[in-house]
């Protein structure tokens, strides 16, 4: 199989004045832009001085598990014959700090709710995320956990 090649720019928007001449002083916000797709405006997480109405690296990096397991599991009931009608994912994240300042992931769970139109498709609904999870491409890629607890319903 060929290897797929993404490409993506960040793009940083202006320092306040005085730069990175101290932690408090230089700017966190900036732009996230790839080509021919919609900027997305990001920043660090609030504890670390950042623009709490932005995305931040670790808001994306659980919303790309969240949203790939999403895409992967609606393909796999769109061939076993199971008619979803409503997904909703209420993904979290631990992260533990290290010794050093930095941090990581310990794991994330997904929290998926899915509504499907038939009683006898619960089960196999709520089969197909193990399944998901084994082909996501991001689940695949990253050092920790990614749990998942289920609930399909009619």
């Amino acid at each position: 199989m060929d290897n797929i090649i993404t490409k993506h720019q960040l793009s940083g928007q202006e320092t306040k004045v005085t730069g990175t001449d101290n932690y408090r002083n230089y700017e966190r916000s900036h732009q996230i832009v790839i080509e021919n797709k919609v900027d997305i405006s990001g920043s660090s997480d609030p504890a670390f001085r950042g623009d709490k109405t932005k995305h931040n690296p670790e808001d994306l990096l659980v919303s790309s598990l969240s949203s790939c397991h999403m895409l992967w599991y609606l393909h796999l009931c769109s061939e076993a014959g199971v008619i979803v009608t409503d997904y909703i994912d209420n993904a979290t994240g631990i992260m533990i700090e290290t010794s050093n300042g930095g941090g990581q992931f310990k794991e994330v769970t997904l929290n998926p709710i899915v509504t499907v139109t038939e009683l006898q498709m619960v089960d196999k609904a709520n089969e197909l995320h193990k399944k998901a999870n084994e082909l996501c491409f991001i689940a695949n890629s990253v050092n920790f956990p990614v749990r998942h607890n289920p609930t399909a319903k009619i």
